[in-house]
């Protein structure tokens, strides 16, 4: 299970490297994309807290990358933070997100991105339910459900 003092020293000494690599140019992210999607995954937005339906949903199911599908979360890591962002405990896999200290709006955090493609998807927080402890704060317009 991962621990918050993994992912602080993840996000200083580097990502694990991640099982394949999606590279592809801005125009081609432009044109897959809407608009709020390019936004928030390739531009490191954040979409408007309880903008989404996909925070009051726990059917299960597997959360993927809206970008490249890469598959990141289990739903029975889901929980209702009260945030108004869907969050989660842990990945499905260690490799699959890459970890980034963000000292952006006055504030330290640690950004969650793909690591296969590069979209941000949210932030980490040690403010999670037992037994990890943490919360995977995503934007939901970041994550897809494939199944």
């Amino acid at each position: 299970m991962l621990t918050w003092t993994e992912i602080l020293d993840t996000s200083k000494k580097g990502n694990p490297a991640p099982d394949r690599k999606v590279v592809k140019s801005e125009a081609d992210w432009r044109a897959e994309l809407t608009p709020e999607e390019y936004r928030v995954t390739r531009q490191a937005g954040t979409e408007r807290p309880f903008s989404s339906e996909m925070c009051e949903r726990f059917e299960p199911g597997i959360y993927a990358c809206r970008c490249c599908g890469t598959t990141l979360f289990d739903s029975t890591t889901k929980f209702d933070s009260g945030t108004g962002w869907p969050s989660f405990t842990q990945p499905l896999a260690p490799n699959v997100i890459a970890y980034h200290v963000d000292k952006s709006h006055g504030m330290a955090r640690v950004e969650t991105v793909c690591n296969v493609c590069g979209a941000h998807l949210g932030h980490v927080f040690p403010d999670g339910p037992p037994p990890s402890g943490l919360r995977f704060c995503m934007n939901a317009v970041a994550l897809k459900k494939v199944k």
